[in-house]
């Protein structure tokens, strides 16, 4: 790892976000980067959900086709 970081440096990381954005902005901030993480990962599953949506589709087809 080329990144050794403590404790001590995390802290200090910590404080220094605490002063560029206060104490009043902190919720926000944490609440606007947690839904980035959430529309990431359903951005990134969503590939596999568009994959099965358009296979169920198929199937629904193939089986109206089938009963008609």
């Amino acid at each position: 790892m080329p990144f050794h970081i403590g404790p001590w440096e995390i802290g200090l990381i910590l404080v220094l976000i605490l002063f560029v954005f206060g104490v009043g902005k902190l919720p926000q901030v944490g609440s606007a980067i947690g839904k980035s993480i959430r529309e990431f990962r359903k951005g990134h599953s969503g590939e596999d959900d568009e994959a099965e949506i358009k296979t169920g589709r198929q199937k629904q087809k193939y089986a109206a086709k089938s009963n008609s």
